[in-house]
């Protein structure tokens, strides 16, 4: 899975988990919480995503991101690794 596809992943579990954003036109640089998603709604989202692609890492490891492209990247690293 590349890197575009994970970030795919999010854009569509953003989506599911904030069906607000229907529609909206997401770029790497968009935050989450800047979307209207809180604590919840986003280890909603990056628990989703990791379930998508069968990842297990703690989720502390996923906190560095500044926005969804950086997490998109976190997660594509994570899951080259594993």
């Amino acid at each position: 899975m590349n890197n575009s596809e994970v970030f795919s992943l999010v854009v569509n579990h953003s989506q599911e988990v904030i069906p607000e954003l229907e529609g909206h036109e997401f770029k790497r640089t968009d935050q989450l919480s800047e979307l209207g998603a809180n604590s919840v709604d986003r280890a909603e989202i990056i628990m989703l995503t990791m379930e998508s692609i069968s990842l297990r890492i703690p989720l502390l490891e996923l906190s560095g991101a500044k926005n969804i492209g950086e997490l998109a990247d976190l997660i594509h690293e994570k899951l080259s690794s594993v």
